[in-house]
C-alpha cells in the first residue's frame, strides 16, 4: 500500500510536468497567452474559504499570489489523481494503458474544469474547438505518462514487468 501511494505520487507529478510541457509547448507554437483562469479559480476558492490573498498585500502581489496558488492547486490536483489511480491499480486487473490514460485524462480535465465553470472563472460552453483541444490534449498527455508512470515503477518493483 505504501508503494502504491508514493508510486502514484512520483506519477502523477511526472503527469502534471508533461501537461505543463505540452501547454507551455501550445503557447510557443500558437503564441497564445497564459490564462488566468486557475488565478480566478483559486482566489475564487480561497474567498470562499475566508482567505484574503490581497489582505495587507499591493496588487501585484496580490495577483502574484492568485497566480501561484492557481499553479499549486493544479500540482495537488496532479498528484492527487495519480495517488488514487497509484492505490487502485493494483485492483484494475489489465486494464489496457490507452483506455486507463485517457480514464486519467478525462478526470484531470473533469477535476480543473468543473471548479472553472463553477467558480464562473470562465464558461466551456464559450470556449470553442481550439479552446477544447487546448484543454483536452495536455490533459490526455497528462494521462497517459501518469498510468504509464505507475506501471513503470510497478514492473520495476517486480523485477521488470509491468502490471499490464
Amino acid at each position: 500500500m505504501p508503494s502504491n501511494f508514493l508510486s502514484g505520487a512520483i506519477a502523477g507529478a511526472a503527469g502534471t510536468m508533461a501537461l505543463d510541457v505540452t501547454t507551455y509547448g501550445d503557447m510557443l507554437l500558437r503564441g497564445r497567452p497564459s490564462s488566468n483562469v486557475p488565478a480566478t479559480v483559486a482566489a475564487t476558492m480561497a474567498g470562499k474559504v475566508g482567505i484574503d490573498l490581497g489582505a495587507g498585500a499591493t496588487e501585484e502581489q496580490a495577483e502574484s499570489k492568485k497566480s501561484a496558488l492557481g499553479a499549486l492547486l493544479g500540482y495537488g490536483t496532479g498528484i492527487g489523481i495519480g495517488t488514487l489511480y497509484g492505490l487502485l491499480r493494483p485492483r484494475l486487473g489489465g486494464l489496457p494503458l490507452p483506455v486507463a490514460g485517457t480514464v486519467l485524462g478525462l478526470a484531470a480535465m473533469a477535476a480543473s474544469d468543473v471548479p472553472i465553470a463553477v467558480s464562473g472563472a470562465s464558461d466551456p460552453r464559450t470556449w470553442g474547438l481550439s479552446g477544447w483541444l487546448s484543454d483536452l490534449i495536455p490533459h490526455l498527455v497528462y494521462g497517459l505518462i501518469t498510468a504509464a508512470t505507475v506501471d513503470a515503477i510497478a514492473g520495476a518493483a517486480v523485477g521488470g514487468k509491468t502490471a499490464r
